[in-house]
């Protein structure tokens, strides 16, 4: 047994060790748990204020009614939790992070291409936008300034992801029941008082363009959890049923998502002269006690989603092959990247909302392209034995990289549609909003398939 096996067997279930290596392969003798635990893994961190603010976004920015609100909530949601299914239920099968999986498809060196888009993207950006979430709620509820209320956030979701897997998975266990609890109160609350046969508010963008920016913004929440799913499946035994694990991880996610999102939707329909950060307005509307109870949540929720994002966005920036001691490279750049992300999420607390509006869509703008690749890949090698290839230096994979680039680049110059950029065709057809990640979809998927289909039928007649 080699070294790093022997240290992911002693760390097997233990919660207050700092888990050992980075992205290694996990030795069966080292898994445990159940799919099951997939659940609130992915029910919690999704339990928070950017949630919420999804659906706020889709009534007040992108100008639908509630019931048009919820139905582009339900499909970009329902799209990035099918895709969390299929990759969640990879990991116990080759028990290796989800960016290491991604190697089959751009090779050894040209993964770091997608890897570091997670890393800044994920590990970075969505750590900086959870953190402005709760650092608000904090600051609310306890009249902490908004600097240090910051800092505390930041120092607690940095230690769950310092130490690891197991740590971060007990905290989301742990969470889960107080999250769930004041989030039924809540939603009791502001359903009781909002307008749900309000007509759309006028200012914002409306029609079927507003319609498809309330779909891919939800799919950029969603599915930006897509590139972490198997960091938290590869721990269980080989032997668990991949269904299970697929079900269990995409029902935490889709079921939580959508809650909160169509949550905010509802609350953006009550008349209100509540002021002050997104938080503020928010909890306006409900009684003081359930107001500091709701704070409270969001500040835990917010801890809840950055353990995964500065974990997993660490995991990535390790699959580049960055050389550091073998032992503690990863809990090293969780560190690293909490700095980072406290600095983001310091510059942003002053704009947070048009931050986070413009934040989501170009989540979804990589997430598309990468999602076409890694699926079509999986598809074409399905049956295919794949370990050989994941830690193997020298194996590239030029088709992936060239589809990956091509749809990113080809789908954002004609489609996007941001404050910042707006593509060829939106300047054109401002109606059509943006469908940017749909169109990176496609194109990646069918560019490599056609680059690869070939290729990898004649490798698997030649094993």
């Amino acid at each position: 047994m080699a070294l790093t096996d022997e240290s992911q067997v002693a760390y097997g279930d233990r919660v207050a060790a700092i888990e050992p290596g980075g992205d290694d392969h996990i030795p069966e003798a080292a898994r445990h748990g159940t799919p099951r635990k997939l659940f609130w893994t992915w029910m919690s961190p999704n339990m928070e204020f950017a949630t919420i603010f999804i659906g706020v976004l889709s009534v007040t920015a992108f100008g639908m009614n509630f019931w048009q609100a919820s139905l582009g909530l339900a499909v970009g949601i329902g799209l990035g939790a099918a895709a969390h299914y299929v990759l969640s239920a990879r990991g116990p099968l080759h028990g290796v992070p989800q960016m290491v999986l991604g190697r089959m498809a751009f090779g050894y060196r040209g993964n770091a291409l997608p890897a570091t888009f997670m890393s800044v993207m994920c590990g970075v950006g969505w750590f900086a936008t959870n953190s402005v979430s709760g650092a608000f709620a904090l600051n609310t509820l306890t009249g902490l300034p908004k600097v240090p209320a910051l800092l505390v956030i930041v120092v607690a979701q940095t230690v769950f992801a310092f130490f690891g897997h197991n740590l971060v998975q007990a905290f989301e266990r742990i969470a889960f029941p107080l999250l769930a609890v004041v989030f039924v109160l809540v939603t009791i609350a502001v359903f009781g008082k909002a307008e749900l046969g309000a007509a759309a508010p006028a200012g914002g963008v409306g029609g079927p363009g507003g319609f498809l920016l309330t779909v891919g913004t939800a799919f950029g929440y969603a599915a930006g959890w897509n590139p972490y799913a198997a960091d938290y499946s590869r721990y269980l035994p080989s032997a668990v049923s991949r269904t299970a694990t697929g079900l269990y991880a995409a029902a935490g996610l889709f079921i939580s998502c959508l809650w909160l999102s169509v949550l905010g939707a509802a609350s953006a329909t009550i008349a209100s002269t509540a002021t002050g950060s997104p938080t503020d307005v928010f909890t306006g509307n409900l009684p003081s006690l359930l107001a500091d109870l709701a704070l409270l949540a969001i500040a835990v929720g917010a801890v809840a989603a950055n353990a995964l994002n500065v974990y997993s966005g660490a995991m990535a920036f390790v699959t580049m092959g960055v050389k550091l001691p073998v032992h503690t490279q990863r809990a090293l750049v969780c560190v690293v990247f909490g700095g980072i992300g406290f600095l983001v999420a310091w510059w942003a607390l002053a704009d947070a909302a048009a931050s986070y509006e413009a934040f989501l869509l170009i989540v979804a703008y990589w997430i598309g392209p990468w999602l076409g690749v890694v699926l079509t890949d999986q598809y074409l090698r399905r049956g295919q034995a794949v370990a050989h290839l994941l830690y193997d230096r020298t194996y590239v994979n030029h088709s992936g990289v060239a589809a990956f680039g091509i749809g990113l680049g080809v789908s954002v110059l004609l489609f996007s549609n941001q404050h910042k950029f707006v593509g060829l065709i939106p300047r054109q057809v401002p109606e059509l909003g943006d469908i940017t990640f749909f169109v990176g979809f496609v194109l990646s998927a069918a560019i490599y398939w056609t680059l690869e289909r070939a290729r990898i039928s004649r490798a698997a007649v030649a094993a």
